[in-house]
């Protein structure tokens, strides 16, 4: 197995975060009173939907962060979705400021991984402290991006967006392929 070799990787986004503004102020006691699917927090409301599964924070002053999509336009389609709902209970909502903040992805490598050598081989830019966590940590700086990697190859990565997480995959995967536990 070389690891110039094409190899299809899975990567499973399982989180969406995104950000978006109303541009008015929004009423949070109407909100949890005339809403559905509503959990009334002091400082903000909790809104659920079903279709696309998203979770909304909403503060009063018209910020509202979108969780829990797992795509880009999901997230998109979901906080529209959200808005929608607003301008329903009588908010002079403007959808505005859209921007997707975070990505988190799941990958499988198709091998298992020597973590001490990895660090080690990786040493500025990777961590790892398996009396604190079971995973090495790996940043990539210029991506925004930061890898868990377990011994068992199952690798967590978050990033702004989805193509920087592909791309930081395909960034690590050759020096993970290097730390890769052989067969006896």
């Amino acid at each position: 197995m070389e690891p110039d070799n094409d190899v299809a990787l899975d990567i499973i986004i399982t989180n969406v975060v995104a950000v978006f503004r109303t541009r008015c102020h929004l009423n949070l006691r109407t909100i949890a009173l005339e809403g559905t699917n509503v959990i009334y927090k002091p400082e903000k409301v909790l809104m659920k939907l079903r279709k696309p599964r998203i979770t909304a924070s909403i503060w009063s002053s018209g910020k509202i962060i979108c969780t829990g999509a797992t795509s880009e336009e999901e997230a998109k389609i979901g906080a529209r979705r959200l808005a929608r709902c607003l301008q329903k209970l009588g908010f002079k909502v403007k959808f505005t400021e859209f921007k997707v903040v975070n990505v988190l992805a799941v990958c499988t490598m198709p091998f298992e991984i020597r973590l001490p050598e990895f660090t080690k081989k990786n040493r500025p830019i990777a961590s790892y402290e398996p009396e604190l966590h079971p995973a090495a940590s790996y940043r990539i700086k210029n991506l925004k991006a930061t890898l868990q990697i377990f011994s068992t190859g199952s690798v967590t990565v978050t990033a702004p967006n989805v193509q920087l997480v592909a791309t930081a995959v395909e960034q690590a995967y050759p020096l993970l392929f290097e730390s890769r536990k052989t067969i006896r």
